[in-house]
């Protein structure tokens, strides 16, 4: 079914600002996303921290392997966040037989994702070798992502079961799934690092092993608890299910949000493969506050989220006065929380920089880079939150190219001649990233406004 509108960005000038009940409806559905995210974010926190107590070149190891991990999935996760326009829209139009085809070809492309993804988590050592780390780090940090490949599958599935229920605004599922998750996964990090409960000290494996466990619970027991809602849309096969055309359209939408982020990500991951060069200690030093700013940065994401399932039913009812008053009310408090968060980066550093070491030189550069990360974070939470506006309302296209400006053409350039060619060191690095977001942060926002620009926008639900 196709949908022809004039576009929801259209006179701008002329439409409501956004009231109280748009702000708490954004709030209900942000509220328990924000905690997910969280509670995601909380498992790799609880890894370091844990990790953390070892040495510095274990935390080290596990830093640049989550880096290795992480930045291979994130161009798959983008491909499956295509779901986000798709189910909304289809459920804003009421339309079942969508949703159940835009679910069941989700999981499909996690299968298919996997295949290749897997292949390169296999390669690591090469590549550690290649972009010059620490020789004593290479072994640990490619034996953690040999263990963590095999959690690939229920990863990509996670994102498809977790994306489909926030359509349908069903988030309790998700939350009860990823609070047991962290039981689990702190317990298995306590008894597998460190040989407690008669389990044998495996140090970084341990760690490794306990992420392998935790995300095939977390996705069994997500579709257990979710089941009641998922069962109409996963028993029976969906017709047209493995038809091309609209698995193109799919991937028209997914693989520019998968080449975004895996963009962004692997700015971040540049720039700690950078500080590899000047040591261990600050690959220690970044990844823990990078950590730090990983943990607030999850709640514009949550909003980004909740904009985007938003976005798409109002598209697809076709109430265009409520789509602009959310994108408002979503940059708004985006950037109002991470402005908050960033004052207290800047106040007090070591305060939160000393649960993850005991290392006085780690905890001194981490101390450093903290407050950048207070800079940083406002734009990251501007930038967020536009691309799950942009998302929401299917441009997918345009951000990828902010990325690559951004980030790759005047953002890492910046961190390098910061670092190397002035006496900033690692402070350089981040300075740099201040740079690279600040800049999407701002091409985003004129995207959002001048999308509006155009006559009509076509949605298609398949």
């Amino acid at each position: 079914m196709a949908l022809d509108m004039v576009h929801p960005m259209s006179r701008l000038n002329t439409r409501p600002w956004p009231k109280r009940s748009d702000f708490a409806e954004l709030l209900r559905l942000a509220s328990p996303i924000v905690a997910i995210q969280i509670g995601l974010m909380a498992m790799g926190t609880v890894d370091t921290i844990m990790v953390g107590q070892v040495s510095p070149l274990a935390l080290a190891a596990v830093a640049l392997g989550n880096l290795y991990v992480i930045g291979w999935s994130m161009f798959g996760m983008g491909v499956l966040l295509a779901l986000d326009p798709l189910v909304s829209q289809a459920l804003g139009a009421n339309d079942n037989q969508a949703v159940q085809r835009a679910i069941q070809r989700g999981l499909l492309l996690a299968g298919l994702l996997t295949i290749p993804t897997t292949a390169v988590f296999f390669a690591v050592t090469p590549f550690l070798k290649l972009v010059g780390q620490p020789a004593e780090v290479i072994p640990l940090a490619a034996g953690y992502v040999y263990r963590t490949a095999f959690a690939l599958f229920p990863f990509f599935a996670f994102v498809v079961l977790r994306q489909s229920l926030q359509a349908h605004r069903l988030t309790k599922p998700i939350v009860i799934t990823i609070l047991i998750a962290n039981v689990i996964n702190a317990f298995l990090n306590y008894a597998l690092i460190f040989g407690n409960f008669g389990f044998p000290e495996l140090g970084v494996f341990g760690s490794a092993w306990a992420t392998l466990v935790s995300r095939w619970f977390m996705t069994i027991l997500l579709l257990i608890l979710g089941w009641h809602s998922l069962r109409a849309h996963l028993t029976g096969l969906a017709d047209r299910v493995f038809a091309l055309a609209p698995i193109r359209r799919m991937l028209h939408i997914g693989v520019p949000i998968g080449g975004q982020m895996a963009l962004e990500w692997g700015a971040f991951a540049t720039i700690a493969l950078l500080m590899g060069w000047l040591g261990v200690n600050y690959v220690a030093a970044h990844q823990i506050a990078l950590n730090l700013a990983s943990i607030t940065y999850m709640v514009p994401v949550g909003v980004s989220s909740a904009a985007a399932v938003l976005v798409g039913h109002a598209v697809g009812r076709g109430d265009m006065p409520a789509l602009r008053r959310t994108c408002i009310a979503a940059l708004i408090l985006g950037a109002g929380f991470m402005s908050c968060t960033a004052v207290v980066f800047i106040v007090a550093p070591r305060v939160f920089a000393q649960l993850f070491t005991r290392s006085d030189e780690v905890l001194r550069i981490a101390t450093l880079l903290l407050p950048i990360a207070g800079v940083f974070q406002v734009f990251d939470g501007i930038q967020a939150v536009s691309l799950g506006l942009l998302r929401g309302l299917g441009d997918t296209r345009l951000p990828i190219i902010a990325s690559i400006v951004g980030f790759w053409c005047l953002g890492l350039p910046a961190s390098l001649w910061l670092a190397f060619r002035t006496d900033l060191g690692a402070v350089g690095l981040w300075w740099g990233v201040v740079v690279g977001l600040a800049i999407v942060a701002v091409f985003l926002v004129l995207r959002l406004y001048t999308f509006g620009q155009r006559n009509h926008t076509r949605v298609l639900i398949d």
